[in-house]
């Protein structure tokens, strides 16, 4: 809120800012594996560049982020697919064990099918080629950290053409609680983590709860995976 203090005629006034309580957003919090040295630079460049972001720190293959990440607890991760020794799937297979709540976006130089389902089967939410432009990687980042699966349309159609080709569903959808249902429900119809909690009364602890279980009866490892499942019922 803000109060004008003078009268018409007055060419100069004076704005003083009232409510001075309010606390800028969060920034969100990111980190980096990839071992290509440049590619590591120019992601970490984009990042410090957004004042909506704070990069926790960059890790140049699997072992280190292993090490390092659930101690930093990152919201969102830019994880390069291509790593030496243990590859990325893998790392984000065992990451997402320790570290649930974090969302894991796959890069790539080549839209690989099998990599792609191997992906997303481990926990990633996402699935970028490394040369998508930075503004639509910083899009990503919100969109995932929202509760969101950032990826191109083709690669997004890839997705349910493979899971159309599954076993039907249903029986494993029947293990759910109600509560469980609408969780799932709403995550169906796009709404992001903030406005379930809102939508349902719920904090967002106990709708991570509800996701967790959702995903461990419908033995899926991501958004993804859960609202194609409920979608093909």
């Amino acid at each position: 809120m803000f109060i004008w203090i003078g009268d018409c005629n007055q060419s100069v006034t004076n704005i003083f800012v009232i409510n001075e309580n309010i606390e800028p957003p969060v920034p969100i919090r990111v980190a980096i594996v990839e071992d290509d040295e440049e590619i590591r630079a120019n992601l970490t460049h984009r990042i410090k560049g957004g004042a909506a972001f704070r990069l926790l720190c960059s890790c140049a293959d699997a072992e280190s982020a292993l090490a390092e990440l659930p101690a930093h607890q990152p919201d969102v991760v830019l994880m390069d697919i291509n790593l030496p020794n243990m590859n990325g799937v893998e790392c984000v297979r065992i990451l997402k064990t320790e570290i649930p709540d974090t969302q894991f976006i796959m890069l790539t130089v080549y839209e690989d099918n099998n990599r792609l389902f191997q992906s997303l089967t481990a926990g990633a939410s996402g699935y970028l080629l490394k040369r998508t432009s930075p503004a639509k990687l910083l899009s990503a980042i919100r969109e995932a950290h929202s509760g969101g699966s950032p990826m191109t349309p083709q690669i997004a159609r890839r997705v349910v053409q493979h899971f159309r080709q599954q076993p039907d569903p249903a029986s494993k959808l029947e293990k759910l609680s109600p509560r469980e249902s609408e969780v799932l429900d709403q995550l169906a119809k796009g709404f992001r983590y903030k406005e379930i909690v809102d939508n349902l009364g719920i904090s967002h602890g106990t709708l991570h709860g509800y996701i967790r279980n959702v995903y461990e009866k419908l033995h899926v490892h991501s958004r993804t995976e859960a609202v194609v499942k409920y979608l093909k019922r």
